[in-house]
């Protein structure tokens, strides 16, 4: 097998340049650089552990587990982490179908009484407990033989978003940092980390946001040239000295959806839903700084003390999607 660039990669696979390089990152994955290729590139090895992962995270295997099946030669390993996730999936299971099986004991009892004036104490918790104790234990109707294009249909279905939230985020100074090269998410983190404690900022503003963002975006074939840039808001008042700039954030309306670190490829799921709604359409900026998409690092005033891998292991991200209301035609 001939050796893939990154772009090749991320076309093939379906995976984002965010979302290989945070692979390398924590270890799970390995590019190359050969003589006679200026890019990063990966062998059939490095692409038959993408597969991999690829196939765990359709499985919603977290990353952290993914690392621990990855790197030990023991099977035990791996059976230890699937066995946990199908309890926790027949717990789902379970409770999925106690909510539809009173669902559908609330359809029959409407549609029998359709005439009469909705009472809202049939929804009282005693009557909810009455239809629950006569409910059928749930049964497990899976196939055996799943196939991989069974995987990827159940794959799609979950991934279509359920938890999005609308947010407003109000206009503010902020302090930007900004790097490219390598590494720039921990090499940005590292002086932004340094800016806290120098400035007191948590003292200083104690409702502290901090986002961040590619720049550019990825626009060479290997990716060596993606960057990235943070903000972290400060009082009008603050001046700050380089390597930051200060700049204002316009603020606005935004489709927010969680995610813990790692989880870029949701990003296409976020994008998907605003896509998909009717109530709201994107709004798209600058290609070079992703198109105006943030991440908001969530508690990150709680978490700046830490390093970049500690960090790493606990952050949760807001993915943010400028939005606005679509006009009725």
């Amino acid at each position: 097998m001939e050796l893939q660039t990154i772009s090749e990669v991320t076309k093939n696979y379906q995976i984002s340049t965010r979302t290989l390089r945070y692979y390398e990152q924590i270890g799970l994955l390995q590019s190359l650089k050969k003589e006679g290729y200026a890019y990063r590139t990966y062998d059939e090895s490095s692409l038959k552990r993408l597969e991999q992962i690829l196939i765990l995270r359709k499985l919603r295997v977290p990353l952290k587990e993914i690392q621990r099946i990855l790197h030990s030669k023991e099977s035990q390993v791996a059976l230890h982490v699937f066995q946990e996730k199908i309890q926790e999936l027949s717990k789902e299971l379970r409770t999925l179908s106690v909510i539809k099986a009173v669902l559908n004991q609330f359809v029959i009892h409407l549609r029998e009484k359709a005439e009469v004036i909705m009472n809202p104490e049939y929804l009282s918790d005693e009557s909810i407990l009455q239809i629950i104790e006569v409910l059928p234990v749930p049964k497990n109707n899976l196939k055996e033989d799943t196939s991989m294009n069974d995987l990827n249909l159940a794959d799609n279905y979950v991934s279509q978003l359920k938890d999005v939230r609308i947010v407003y985020l109000a206009p503010a100074a902020v302090a930007s940092i900004h790097c490219s090269g390598g590494s720039p998410e921990y090499d940005t983190g590292n002086e932004l980390r340094k800016f806290m404690i120098q400035t007191n900022l948590k003292e200083l503003k104690p409702d502290v946001r901090h986002f961040g963002f590619n720049h550019p975006n990825g626009v060479k074939p290997d990716g060596s040239d993606h960057g990235y840039e943070r903000w972290v808001t400060i009082p009008d008042h603050l001046e700050v000295q380089e390597p930051f700039v200060k700049k204002q954030f316009s603020g606005g309306l935004y489709a927010a959806h969680m995610i813990p670190m790692g989880n870029f490829e949701e990003w296409s799921w976020l994008v998907d839903w605003v896509k998909n709604n009717n109530e709201y359409e994107p709004i798209w900026g600058d290609p070079e700084c992703m198109n105006g998409l943030l991440e908001e690092h969530l508690n990150y005033i709680n978490q700046y003390h830490l390093g970049n891998e500690e960090m790493d292991k606990s952050m949760q991200l807001d993915l943010l999607l400028p939005i606005q209301p679509k006009v009725n035609e």
